[in-house]
């Protein structure tokens, strides 16, 4: 599966709060994407440590960049939605700050979306245990309906791809948890969401993350 002859944009939305030892590598594995159009929606949620530093840093020698900053710190769910709100790509994926993407995942997920009309999916991933190095293969299904999602979440946020043509720039809900969960049910209300089972994706689990969860109800294979 190959970029298409004319890709679209993909804006990457990538929510940053105290994130200045995992940052640089976050935003390189999207500088390391085979698929050419992209741009990264960067923003800054009322970070304490060098984080903003960092980003001014990188904005400055790569234009793709563009960093936003919140007045106070917010939550990644509000910071997603900034980012969403400024986004200019046809499509709008979810990166986490301390999570990777491969090189390929972009040139997959988006000409597999362009080729089966997809609106909605996710990816493979691999679940590392920060505290023990412990790595774990998650797989997706193929087909994805909002009933399946309710028995078991298996869209990892930093795999996911929405189609703005379809949805619109539709934003998470206001929830201190698990946005993304309630924002994936939202979405399949319109149209199901369809799985490429091909690990395109690093998820670093934390217990101090907000969304350290989140690949805990995922299927292994």
């Amino acid at each position: 599966m190959t970029s298409p002859a004319n890709p679209p944009l993909v804006s990457v939305v990538i929510p940053v709060h105290n994130a200045a030892a995992t940052i640089r590598a976050v935003i390189a594995s999207v500088q390391a994407q085979t698929y050419p159009n992209w741009e990264i929606r960067a923003v800054e949620d009322g970070s304490t440590d060098e984080s903003p530093v960092i980003l001014a840093t990188l904005a400055a020698t790569d234009p793709r960049i563009h960093v936003q900053h919140l007045p106070a710190q917010s939550g990644p769910g509000p910071a997603r939605n900034a980012g969403i709100r400024a986004a200019k790509g046809r499509f709008i994926a979810f990166l986490d700050a301390d999570d990777l993407w491969h090189p390929e995942k972009l040139t997959r997920q988006i000409g597999w979306m362009l080729a089966n009309h997809h609106v909605l999916t996710c990816t493979a991933y691999t679940r590392i245990i920060v505290a023990t190095g412990t790595k774990t293969p998650i797989g997706v299904p193929a087909h994805i309906t909002r009933a399946d999602l309710l028995k078991t979440n298996t869209i990892a946020c930093s795999s996911a791809i929405y189609d703005a043509t379809h949805f619109g720039l539709r934003q998470m809900p206001a929830l201190p948890k698990r946005q993304d969960f309630a924002f994936w049910l939202d979405l399949l209300t319109d149209a199901d969401a369809h799985g490429l089972n091909e690990r395109l994706m690093t998820y670093h689990a934390r217990p101090q993350s907000v969304s350290s969860a989140k690949g805990q109800a995922a299927v292994h294979t």
